[in-house]
């Protein structure tokens, strides 16, 4: 730590806050695919943070939730709130962040927005037919059942995107359209500053 220390951060200059592309969708509709092939693709290093980095890395106490030593509905409002929290403070110090993210539950979209408020933010629609969710979500084992098309019925309700995509158009089709959104700096979704 002491030759980072020495390398910047304890300069006290500020440095220019990161921006962020923001993947909104249900549970298995392709975010992760689609956050891995912008990160490949855009000219920029872009962090990809999403809700299974932290459930996958060890960071929940995953095995006792399992076991039921603790209940993941006491759990969970706190670290939605640590996770949007997180998002803000590595964008504050200067990182570009793709983040993959389910607004499923009312109010944490305009949590979010307040959050992110300083931030350039890019926020995309990502779709799925409820076919394809379902068959994803059986697929992949890891997912409650039934998740995906919870979802699928609410994560999109009320929101304005700057782009939306289908996934199963399949990256060679999405990824050039987002690219080009994100490039052209026009930004009018829910994150969008208002005069």
């Amino acid at each position: 730590m002491e030759g980072v220390e020495r390398q910047g951060l304890s300069t006290g200059k500020k440095s220019t806050p990161g921006r962020i592309i923001l993947l909104n969708g249900a549970s298995s509709s392709g975010k992760t695919v689609l956050a891995r092939a912008l990160q490949d693709r855009i000219e920029n290093p872009f962090w990809h943070l999403s809700i299974d980095h932290f459930r996958d890395s060890g960071v929940l106490p995953m095995a006792r939730i399992a076991r039921r030593d603790f209940r993941w509905s006491d759990l969970r409002g706190r670290f939605f709130a640590g996770f949007n929290a997180t998002l803000a403070a590595c964008a504050e110090a200067g990182n570009d962040l793709i983040v993959e993210h389910i607004l499923e539950n009312e109010g944490w979209c305009e949590t979010l927005i307040e959050l992110l408020k300083p931030f350039n933010v890019y926020f995309i629609g990502v779709h799925c037919s409820l076919e394809e969710l379902t068959r994803r979500e059986v697929a992949r084992g890891d997912r409650l059942l039934g998740s995906a098309a919870r979802d699928f019925h609410s994560v999109h309700i009320g929101r304005c995107y700057d782009i939306e995509v289908q996934s199963e158009a399949g990256v060679t089709v999405n990824i050039p359209k987002l690219l080009d959104g994100w490039r052209s700096g026009c930004r009018q979704s829910d994150f969008s500053p208002r005069p």
